[in-house]
């Protein structure tokens, strides 16, 4: 059986492109494939501050605060480590991923956990898993100075171990209906593709 992680990560609840778009991409999976869901807007992650850094360490004499995020650090790794294929909902806000996706990267990005530092550099622990990334704007950014996205996830998947990444674009969804539907078109064939 395959195992999906399915992230979302708009704040637009049931106006988001990215998650209509992943959605009907679940839906063309077999019953041979369990899916997790996990939408990081409607139960957003605690922000990494100083406190919440030093207990991601673990050890004695954790805080309360400390203690709960480790243990939903500890689930969402289990997640990934349970999951063959992640599917990020990562919409372009302000040219750059929104933070709620952020605030999960950084939960689950631990040394000794998901990524080592050796005397070759660091090297990630998540391997044999790949990741289809699915990103949407309003503007044209992609191949262009303003594409941030691209390089920033494919930099943090490749630091936990999954070099498998493969990203669809649904661009200029604020310029106007017939692009905005081509574009959305276009993302949604690729989706299935990938599935079949």
């Amino acid at each position: 059986m395959a195992n999906v992680l399915v992230l979302k990560s708009s704040i637009l609840g049931d106006y988001s492109s990215s998650s209509k778009l992943i959605d009907e991409m679940v839906k063309q999976f077999g019953s041979n494939t369990s899916v997790i869901e996990r939408d990081l807007a409607a139960h957003p992650i605690p922000v990494l501050d100083g406190e919440l850094m030093m207990g991601m360490r673990g050890g004695d004499n954790l805080s309360p605060r400390q203690q709960d995020a480790l243990a939903l650090s500890d689930q969402l790794i289990n997640e990934i480590q349970a999951s063959d294929t992640l599917v990020i909902a990562a919409p372009m806000y302000n040219f750059n991923i929104p933070t709620q996706l952020k605030n999960w990267i950084d939960l689950i990005a631990r040394a000794g956990v998901t990524f080592a530092y050796t005397e070759k550099g660091p090297q990630g622990l998540l391997t044999g898993k790949k990741a289809v990334i699915v990103t949407t704007r309003g503007g044209m950014h992609k191949d262009m100075p303003s594409e941030h996205i691209t390089g920033y996830l494919t930099t943090v998947m490749g630091f936990v171990g999954i070099t498998d990444v493969q990203f669809v674009y649904a661009e200029a969804l604020a310029m106007g209906d017939e692009p905005a539907q081509a574009s959305m078109a276009q993302a949604s064939k690729e989706l299935v593709a990938l599935v079949s």
